[in-house]
């Protein structure tokens, strides 16, 4: 398979190696130095494009390789408001889009465990929640697509809470998201429920960014040759 690689920051560097150990070729690198070769990208040099950049360059980045017809896989996060118009271009011109907010297969079985502990504390009015994030410094959205994503799966079970903010916050159908920045963390995710009498948490903490690329090189094999949007529950068949 041939792969582009768009945004060659340490995490398209990751994926570029494990791209290369299961056997696919890196046919184009798109980084700031070379944006605009992106506008001359063919499906005769092009399979898929794994897409990880910045929110402000991955709109249009979608729409042109969606305009050559080269499905696109992506985990940049912070866009999110233009996902119907997204979705909509990728159909009218018959590629594929693959979106995920957090390609780790530990991440998205956190995703399922985060919805059945919200399912069993709805009862219990007495606890608070609120969710923790810390990534390194170099990330500028916040929260992380996967802490929005962790808050949508609560909102998703618990009764009392209808949004997230990103910080704390004392309104009862809120749930505080607070961010923290630090060092070179590659990712921590944590769900707290706490009361006067105990605090329950599950925890999710990234060791590297390994298992984020080896999901989206999986997610693009798995793209291949396929139209339409897509996401992790697709690829994992988790229902």
């Amino acid at each position: 398979m041939n792969i582009a690689i768009i945004g060659y920051g340490q995490m398209g560097k990751e994926i570029e190696k494990i791209a290369k150990e299961r056997g696919h070729t890196i046919s184009l690198i798109i980084d700031k130095s070379n944006e605009s070769e992106l506008d001359s990208i063919s499906k005769l040099m092009v399979d898929v494009a794994i897409e990880f950049s910045r929110p402000e360059s991955a709109y249009i980045n979608y729409k042109k390789c969606f305009s050559a017809g080269i499905p696109v896989v992506s985990g940049t996060t912070g866009w999110l408001d233009k996902l119907p118009e997204i979705v909509a271009s990728c159909e009218a011109n018959n590629a594929g889009f693959f979106y995920a907010s957090n390609f780790s297969l530990g991440v998205n079985l956190f995703f399922q465990l985060n919805r059945n502990f919200a399912s069993l504390m709805n009862n219990f009015n007495d606890y608070s929640v609120s969710i923790n994030e810390i990534h390194h410094t170099r990330k500028l959205d916040a929260p992380s697509g996967t802490a929005i994503t962790l808050a949508e799966g609560l909102m998703a079970e618990l009764n009392a809470k209808s949004t997230w903010v990103n910080n704390e916050s004392a309104k009862e159908n809120e749930i505080p998201i607070i961010s923290f920045r630090e060092g070179d963390v590659p990712g921590t995710h944590e769900v707290i429920f706490d009361s006067e009498i105990d605090t329950i948490s599950i925890k999710h903490e990234a060791k590297s960014r390994k298992g984020f690329a080896l999901g989206a090189v999986i997610a693009a094999e798995f793209l291949n040759g396929k139209t339409g949007f897509y996401g992790m529950n697709d690829l994992l068949k988790i229902s």
